[in-house]
């Protein structure tokens, strides 16, 4: 935990950012795997953890704003708890540092709740992404689940707040990228041909664990790297093959790192992957150049998809002009999902309150019709404190290329006979993690080769 006084001052500003009521928040159960008494791995909702930091199942809090006080609700060991689980430090002992003093049994909560709401007070919650809290909030409310409206007034004021950075947060989440680094390079040592997926899923977690990590997020370990999303891991690798790493370690406080990179399976790029490569890490390059504050991340994928055709065109794949291409959404039959997003207890910061609330502004909303853009998860003006990831690829696949030379979409622009070259190619991803700074932005951690030659040379010293 971080000291009493961060998590004091937390719930201090978020106080005064909303007019009245009751703040309630949620934290999580452990979740069974197929009985009870034997669940997954327990993580703590992102929300509780920023302002109380307790990681402990099945307790809830509250900030009173009318009355002034904070209380943790949860049960104390009981002693059938203390023969399976042994002596632990108290709900209460952890309350305290958070610098919360008054705890209540669970049980209390739903009768501190009823007398707010029938003296009129309102109570706010966050939208629920458990269904345990779902249930649990139409319980204490005595509602609905089809009836739960989380409170906008307290979603925009935990945003506002949790967005912007504090420097322990930022040492914290370095932490995490410099695992994840070590992760990275680990995975380029290993990756040859005879090598499974799994394998080297099962030894990039085995290292974050000896660092008492966490995966931030299921790992994406392939040589499918067209899927963006690819969790099939029990494919062998072999010669000629591209493999794709989209892993990133999470600190046991909770805190993400999120990389990708893309190498070949094997000694050298073949040409093709090579070109492809260099096209994607040149819209890398100069997209998380554009990073400053007042810049609009819209405004850079757009500016990254550019750079994308600008390689397409010259490799033949795409013609015309790139910036007209780009206006007519055809990048997107190569680059179908947006150039990253907001990042720090939560992999995709914040993404359980709303998209509309953490990336976009009620004056720019979301477009969520748009291919490609409908993947967007970022596209307002970045601040100074902001920590994001910038991720361009390009994607080959089948099925999307073939829907639309039937419907010959784009074909302004797009030339599908040297399209079909590349069908099988797969993809390639190039992906980096940034703190926004006052006049620009920094690389988070120690930094990861990117470069052909530097992948190349790496690789070179482990594969003899």
């Amino acid at each position: 935990m971080f000291s009493a006084q961060t998590y004091q001052s937390r719930r201090a500003v978020l106080q005064s950012n909303v007019a009245s009521g009751i703040l309630l928040f949620l934290g999580n159960i452990e979740n069974p795997v197929n009985f009870e008494h034997n669940p997954y791995y327990f993580r703590q909702d992102s929300t509780f953890l920023y302002y109380f930091g307790i990681q402990e199942p099945r307790i809830a809090a509250i900030i009173d704003i009318d009355e002034n006080k904070t209380i943790v609700f949860g049960d104390e060991l009981s002693i059938d708890d203390i023969v399976w689980m042994g002596r632990q430090e108290t709900l209460k002992e952890k309350s305290q540092k958070s610098g919360v003093h008054e705890t209540l049994p669970y049980a209390e909560l739903s009768q501190y709740l009823l007398k707010a709401q029938t003296s009129g007070r309102k109570v706010h919650y966050l939208p629920p992404y458990q269904s345990s809290n779902k249930i649990l909030l139409a319980d204490l409310l005595e509602i609905k689940i089809a009836e739960l409206q989380p409170s906008v007034e307290m979603i925009k004021a935990v945003v506002k707040q949790r967005s912007i950075k504090e420097a322990q947060e930022i040492a914290q989440i370095e932490e995490a990228v410099n695992v994840s680094n070590e992760m990275h390079l680990l995975a380029m040592r290993i990756a040859k041909p005879g090598v499974k997926e799994y394998e080297i899923a099962n030894a990039i977690q085995y290292l974050a664990a000896n660092k008492e990590c966490q995966m931030s997020y299921p790992p994406i370990v392939t040589i499918n790297g067209g899927i963006l999303h690819n969790h099939y891991r029990l494919n062998t690798l072999k010669e000629g093959d591209l493999f794709l790493n989209d892993s990133g370690a999470e600190t046991a406080m909770g805190y993400a790192g999120d990389l990708t990179r893309t190498f070949p399976v094997s000694k050298t790029f073949s040409t093709k992957q090579k070109e492809i490569y260099e096209i994607v890490l040149n819209s890398f390059n100069n997209a998380h150049h554009l990073l400053k504050p007042g810049v609009k991340f819209k405004d850079i994928y757009l500016k990254a998809s550019e750079y994308l055709v600008e390689g397409l065109v010259d490799l033949g794949l795409m013609k015309g002009n790139p910036e007209e291409a780009v206006k007519n959404n055809a990048h997107t039959l190569f680059f179908q999902c947006g150039l990253g997003h907001m990042m720090g207890l939560d992999v995709h910061d914040m993404e359980d309150l709303g998209e509309q609330y953490i990336g976009y502004t009620e004056e720019e909303p979301k477009d969520t019709q748009t291919f490609g853009l409908k993947s967007l998860r970022l596209g307002k003006a970045l601040e100074s404190g902001y920590v994001v990831t910038v991720e361009p690829g390009i994607y080959m696949i089948p099925e999307l290329i073939d829907i639309w030379q039937a419907e010959n979409i784009n074909a302004a622009f797009i030339n599908y006979d040297k399209v079909n070259e590349y069908r099988n190619f797969g993809g390639v991803r190039v992906e980096d993690d940034f703190l926004i700074t006052d006049d620009g932005y920094r690389l988070l951690g120690s930094g990861l080769i990117t470069t052909v030659d530097d992948i190349e040379n790496y690789r070179a010293e482990y594969l003899d």
